[in-house]
């Protein structure tokens, strides 16, 4: 993980596994993708019914990077064209204030 701190990752994964209860796991799922020192939590759906597909769909709900010199994350929402912006209404910190603020949502990018 490139730099990233271990407890950090603990908490992105904890988080991300909290957001669903069990009993909706078959219906929705979040997972953590991790390259490099960006973290990106995912959204992902099994395929709508009559579909030959059995892949589910992925959406990106948001992505962190991991400063390395100045040991703090920089949040990151992203657009319907599937571009990745700066969310600048907080400053790069902890990953306990980024996640929080994932969590409160209070512009409805992440969560909608």
């Amino acid at each position: 993980m490139a730099g990233i701190p271990e407890p950090d990752m603990e908490k992105i994964y904890r988080y991300a596994a909290g957001r669903v209860p069990p009993e909706f796991q078959d219906e929705i799922r979040m997972e953590v993708d991790v390259r490099g020192n960006t973290v990106t939590i995912v959204e992902c759906r099994p395929p709508w019914p009559g579909d030959s597909s059995r892949e589910w769909t992925r959406e990106g709900v948001a992505r962190m990077k991991y400063g390395v010199e100045s040991k703090k994350w920089t949040l990151y929402w992203v657009d319907s064209n599937d571009r990745w912006h700066i969310f600048s209404l907080i400053t790069p910190g902890s990953i306990d204030k980024v996640l929080k603020e994932v969590e409160l949502d209070r512009t409805n990018i992440f969560w909608g």
